[in-house]
């Protein structure tokens, strides 16, 4: 790693155990990470030491899909720390070790799949005006009835929020039992119910960023009821051995709002927080809001969307 790399994620992990995280003297802060992601792992630990002296960084072998559960051991850990911050190859923003660590009063961010290209952009914002937006993109949904999506690739999607609380994830962890992902931007949503056809022209889960083709699903019932892709489909059937239908719930809605990412590059932690796109994910939706559990959340990245709440267009960041 050359000095401008190691400088580079230095001044990025500071940004996210001072201002993300406010990490204080005296708080207890654990860095959960695994071989892949240990670059970074080891950034935010080493940030974490200037400010107190009860830090520690555990690692584990990689899961093998997003929203695995981490070694038991690891779960209890992190029920245990004041801050938690996860920078893994797998994502753990939606499993019962990360909500648990929540509702044990830990303040807890997650950096699923993060590269240390990500890691240095995607935390070099603002995050009070992204904040702001997220804010501002909250006001113009709560409440509504219905949502509808749009977009030039194919997308028609209407979901009902139902009695489904819209959160906000900032970047801003500062109280107990706060969760969000770093890098962060946007305001999302558990649907109650959504029917409709999803055509994904950005970023999906596990390609990356798919350059020029598309991913195509259909939602029934709140149920992806056909998928166009194989390997997703794969994936899928998969989760759906050990948990049947809840593999193929329509888990979230969520819209950007970090006008700091300015095109997308691949990777889903980053893509989905720019400004004026949209993603809907597959699969488990219990850490969100909803009651779905399931081994697997897949997010895909929708380009050019136009937003409607009960009808009305609402106005995206960076339009």
């Amino acid at each position: 790693m050359s000095d401008r790399t190691g400088a580079g994620l230095e001044a990025a992990a500071r940004t996210a155990v001072d201002q993300c995280m406010d990490l204080e003297n005296g708080e207890s802060c654990l860095v959960v990470t695994d071989e892949k992601r240990r670059a970074i792992g080891e950034a935010l630990y080493g940030a974490a030491r200037e400010l107190t002296d009860d830090a520690a960084i555990v690692r584990y072998p990689p899961g093998d899909q997003h929203g695995e559960e981490p070694p038991g051991t690891v779960a209890v850990a992190m029920r245990e720390a004041d801050v938690v911050l996860c920078p893994t190859t797998k994502s753990l923003s939606h499993t019962r070790a990360r909500t648990r660590a929540n509702e044990a009063g830990a303040r807890v961010a997650t950096l699923p799949g993060i590269t240390e290209a990500v890691f240095t952009t995607g935390l070099d914002a603002d995050y009070g005006a992204i904040a702001a937006a997220c804010e501002r993109i909250e006001r113009q949904v709560a409440g509504a009835e219905e949502i509808r999506v749009t977009a030039p690739a194919g997308t028609e999607i209407t979901v009902e929020p139902g009695d489904r609380e819209w959160l906000t994830d900032t970047g801003i962890v500062h109280e107990p039992g706060e969760m969000s992902n770093l890098p962060a931007g946007e305001t999302f949503l558990s649907p109650a119910n959504a029917d409709g056809r999803v055509v994904v022209d950005g970023t999906m889960m596990p390609h990356g960023l798919l350059e020029g083709r598309t991913v195509e699903f259909t939602v029934e019932d709140g149920q992806v009821v056909g998928m166009s892709d194989g390997a997703i489909a794969d994936q899928l059937a998969t989760a759906a051995e050990s948990v049947g239908d809840a593999a193929y719930n329509l888990a979230e809605l969520g819209i950007g709002a970090n006008t700091a990412v300015t095109e997308l590059v691949g990777s889903v932690l980053l893509d989905e927080k720019a400004a004026g796109t949209v993603h809907l994910a597959i699969g488990d939706d219990a850490g969100i809001g909803g009651d779905t559990e399931a081994p697997v959340h897949l997010d895909g990245i929708v380009t050019e969307p136009t937003v409607y709440a009960d009808g009305e267009e609402i106005q995206l960041p960076g339009r």
